[in-house]
């Protein structure tokens, strides 16, 4: 499960530098065909949304602090005995089904509470998905306003 929840995590990490890749592109783009560089409504929005989706993106790669559990600082408290236990020496003098459950209940601890990290990793990418579309419909639009229709050049 845990290796599973890493390989997840690879996979968004990846799915981050394509999208910073294909920003970058986009950003190369509007600044050679000098789309972005020229004051109009398209390039206030081109602008906007490319910072908003660097940010969204760094947001995304921020470092995040993972849990491992049995965290050694933490004492936890067991529902039979009601008393905390403290690793590794109240763990040790478990049985060995107590001490089973009690990995197993420390194994979905750890799961949950890093699942909410591959989460928020992903929710970010997710916003950085569609702002990146937007960036690329403004700028398609933008590039046949300025070169096909140029009544319209001055929006």
């Amino acid at each position: 499960m845990l290796e599973r929840q890493k390989e997840e995590r690879q996979v968004l990490i990846t799915q981050m530098n394509i999208l910073f890749v294909t920003n970058t592109a986009l950003l190369s783009f509007l600044t050679i065909s000098r789309l972005i560089t020229k004051y109009s409504f398209f390039s206030v929005v081109e602008t906007l949304l490319l910072l908003f989706n660097f940010l969204l993106l760094i947001w995304a790669l921020l470092p995040r602090r993972f849990f491992v559990s049995p965290n050694l600082e933490k004492k936890q408290e067991t529902q039979e005995k009601k008393e905390k236990l403290k690793f590794p020496d109240d763990y040790l003098m478990l049985s060995s089904e107590e001490y089973h459950l009690q990995m197993l209940v420390d194994l979905i601890e750890t799961y949950n509470k890093n699942q909410k990290q591959v989460d928020d990793i992903s929710l970010g990418l997710k916003y950085a998905t569609g702002v990146t579309a937007g960036i690329a419909v403004v700028a398609l639009l933008h590039q046949v306003t300025v070169y096909f229709i140029p009544e319209l050049q001055k929006l």
